[in-house]
């Protein structure tokens, strides 16, 4: 999860959401990836899609089979999707989801009978730490909007005080 949490910093560094991934097969690392649809201009630039793309490039193998998936924060559905169809054995995460998890949060994906695969989740991971470093994210943005717009409405004032005619003339 260390290494997840490493990953997460790079999409942090990058300005998006701090949530990194990484697939391993047994003690080696295949793959790792970090959050970042806004940069690339992709919605399913997820932390895990973007290490289940390089580790099924790595191997060659869009089935990835007896390999681990750790991720920072709990797959949402279109990223467990993606790691049933790539039959992942089993995924780590740390923190919970209550907006989109799909590992039991919203909904439970994986623990669904009727689907053909059936991946081991174990979730809550280094929670707290993995839950910190998104809910500091998250409140530097809200600060960081708050200057901003307290910024912008400053200058606006300024400006409308330079300006005489945007005042009305009392007589």
């Amino acid at each position: 999860m260390a290494l997840a949490q490493q990953a997460a910093d790079k999409a942090r560094a990058a300005g998006e959401v701090p949530v990194g991934a990484v697939l391993v097969r047994g003690d080696e690392v295949i793959a790792s990836g970090f959050n970042h649809p806004i940069g690339a201009h992709d919605p399913s630039a997820h932390a895990e899609m973007v290490a289940l793309r390089a580790a099924s490039q790595a191997l060659e193998n869009y089935r990835l089979p007896g390999c681990e998936l750790y991720v920072t924060l709990e797959p949402c559905l279109m990223c467990a999707g993606a790691i049933m169809h790539a039959r992942i054995a089993r995924v780590v995460f740390g923190a919970p989801d209550p907006k989109t998890g799909a590992c039991g949060s919203v909904v439970d994906a994986f623990a669904n009978p009727l689907l053909n695969h059936h991946t081991t989740v174990v979730g809550g991971v280094l929670a707290d730490e993995c839950g910190h470093a998104l809910r500091n994210f998250f409140a530097e943005r809200r600060q960081l909007a708050r200057e901003e717009r307290d910024a912008r409405r400053a200058r606006e004032a300024r400006e409308a005080a330079a300006d005489p005619t945007s005042h009305p003339v009392s007589l």
